[in-house]
C-alpha cells in the first residue's frame, strides 16, 4: 500500500492507496470508525491488495475529516458533507463505483454516500452499528448504556474539557470496554492515542458526533419517504461487541431492500482487527455473490 494527501475543496486528505495493474479490478473503500484512523485495516488491506491476495482490488481507505493526518476543519462533520469528502477522493482516484466497507463512524458515512449517491456504490457492509435513525428512536435503556459517549461528545465544550490532557486514558478506557480480542489491538492502542493527541483532533472527533442532530433530521426524512437502499448491504457485527445480543440484521430491514448479516463470534466492537480473516472471508463470499 502506498499513501497519499489528496485534497478535496481546500482540505487535505491522507489517504492509504492501491491501484492493481489491471485497469478494470473493481474498487473498495474502507472507512474507519472512532477512535481510529486508516490503520484499523491494516490486516485487512494485504487480502485485498497485498501479493497473495486472491483478487486484487482498487483499494482506497482514508483518514475521515479530523481523524488522523487528514486536516481537521471546524465544520462539515454532518454525513451528507463527510461522504461528499469520500466521493472527491474517489474522483481524484477515477473510481467511479466501489464495495464501500464502512466500521463505526466510518459505516455512518458510508450509509449516507450510498443514500445519496447510490450509482457509486456497488455494495456495502456495514460493521457493529445500527442506523442512527434507528438508534435514537428506538428509546431503548440499552442504547442508551451502551453509547453513553455519544451523548457525551455531542455536549459543548464539555468533552473537551473533560478529556483534556488524559486524551490516553479516555481512549484506552473504549478499547478495553468494547474489544474480546484485545491482544490485537494492545500493539497499535498507542498509535491511535498519539493520532488523536494532535492539536485538534478530539475536538474533531467530538464535532463528529455533535453533527448527529443534523444526521438524524435527514434520515428522517429519507425514513418518512420510505428511501431505502437498493444495493446489497451485508450487516456484520461482534458477538460481543457493542450489538451483543441484539439481530443488527433486522434492524436494517427497515433502511434497506437487500440485507444479509450476522454476528462474528469471539469479536468485539473492532472487526477489522479483532476479526480480519473472517472479515475477509464474509467479503469475498458477499462479493461474489453481488457480481
Amino acid at each position: 500500500m502506498d499513501a497519499r494527501f489528496i485534497t478535496v475543496d481546500d482540505n487535505s486528505f491522507h489517504c492509504l492507496f492501491g491501484e492493481p495493474a489491471d485497469d478494470s479490478a473493481e474498487a473498495v473503500v474502507l472507512l474507519h470508525g472512532w477512535p481510529q484512523t486508516a490503520g484499523c485495516w491494516r490486516d485487512v488491506i494485504p487480502g485485498l491488495h497485498g501479493p497473495d491476495a486472491e483478487t486484487q482490488y482498487h483499494l482506497v481507505a482514508p483518514d475521515l475529516r479530523g481523524y488522523g493526518l487528514s486536516d481537521k476543519p471546524t465544520d462539515g462533520y454532518d454525513k451528507r458533507r463527510m461522504a461528499r469528502d469520500i466521493l472527491g477522493i474517489m474522483d481524484s482516484l477515477g473510481i467511479d463505483r466501489a464495495h464501500f466497507v464502512g466500521h463505526d463512524r466510518g459505516g455512518r458515512v458510508a450509509h449516507r454516500l450510498a443514500l445519496d449517491s447510490p450509482e457509486r456504490v456497488t455494495t456495502l457492509t456495514v460493521l457493529d452499528i445500527a442506523p442512527t435513525h434507528a438508534m435514537f428512536t428506538n428509546g431503548r435503556m440499552r442504547t442508551a448504556e451502551g453509547y453513553f459517549h455519544w451523548l457525551l461528545h455531542m455536549q459543548k465544550d464539555l468533552p473537551e474539557a473533560l478529556t483534556a490532557g488524559r486524551t490516553a486514558e479516555y481512549l484506552r478506557y473504549f478499547f478495553e470496554r468494547w474489544t474480546v480480542r484485545r491482544e490485537r489491538l494492545d500493539p497499535h492502542i498507542d498509535d491511535y492515542v498519539r493520532a488523536f493527541e494532535q492539536p485538534g483532533a478530539m475536538r474533531a472527533s467530538f464535532d463528529d458526533y455533535r453533527a448527529t442532530h443534523e444526521d438524524v433530521a435527514v434520515d428522517e426524512e429519507d425514513f418518512r419517504a420510505q428511501r431505502k437502499l437498493r444495493m446489497p448491504v451485508l450487516a456484520l457485527w461482534g458477538a460481543g461487541g457493542l450489538a451483543a445480543n441484539t439481530d443488527i440484521a433486522t434492524v436494517w430491514e427497515s433502511y434497506t431492500e437487500n440485507v444479509d448479516g450476522r454476528p462474528i463470534p469471539d469479536c468485539g466492537h473492532f472487526i477489522p482487527e479483532e476479526a480480519p480473516e473472517t472479515l475477509l472471508s464474509e467479503l469475498r463470499e458477499f462479493w461474489s455473490h453481488a457480481a
